[in-house]
């Protein structure tokens, strides 16, 4: 029974060590998240988004009140409607606008419009699912926009897009 008596179940590290190994784990997690804001923050960012100019009291004149042939222009384009490339029961419906650095005619939309209607034919779905999907896929088209115009389309900007998946089960009664 001496030898019973003598064997005592191991102890834990004390309460004061656990706390102390807490809090040194706790800044090396704020130390970390600090550093690694300053990183994401990058050194040539502004600090902060500078006001509009509406917002700041400082008036600038409206687009139609610019000379007519400088400036840039927003051109709205014809939606295009048609089915993707896969699943090809996955109709998209999209409408933009283009974004020129002057006033360009009528038939270099009509052409982009086009061009743009070929390319969402041969997209699938999974190239445009989420936030990177549309990123890539307004990259796309800012990028096929620019090559039709010879450099005078600078933005591409999707006003609407939608997808929708049509069956071609239609239940009875």
């Amino acid at each position: 029974m001496a030898n019973a008596e003598q064997i005592q179940p191991r102890k834990g590290p004390s309460l004061i060590v656990q706390g102390a190994m807490l809090l040194v784990v706790t800044a090396a997690a704020i130390g970390m998240g600090w550093m690694s804001g300053g990183y994401l923050k990058g050194v040539g960012a502004p600090s902060s988004v500078p006001a509009a100019p509406e917002n700041e009291g400082k008036a600038t004149p409206p687009a139609a009140a610019q000379q007519p042939g400088t400036g840039p222009t927003l051109v709205a384009l014809a939606p295009i409607t048609t089915n993707i490339a896969s699943p090809a029961d996955t109709w998209i419906r999209m409408e933009v606008s283009v974004v020129y650095d002057a006033p360009q005619p009528p038939a270099m939309s009509e052409d982009i419009q086009q061009d743009l209607l070929a390319f969402v034919r041969t997209l699938k779905m999974h190239q445009v699912e989420g936030a990177s999907g549309y990123q890539h896929l307004k990259a796309d088209l800012e990028e096929r926009a620019s090559i039709r115009s010879q450099g005078h389309a600078k933005q591409v900007l999707i006003r609407t897009l939608l997808l929708e998946l049509r069956s071609s089960f239609s239940p009875r009664r």
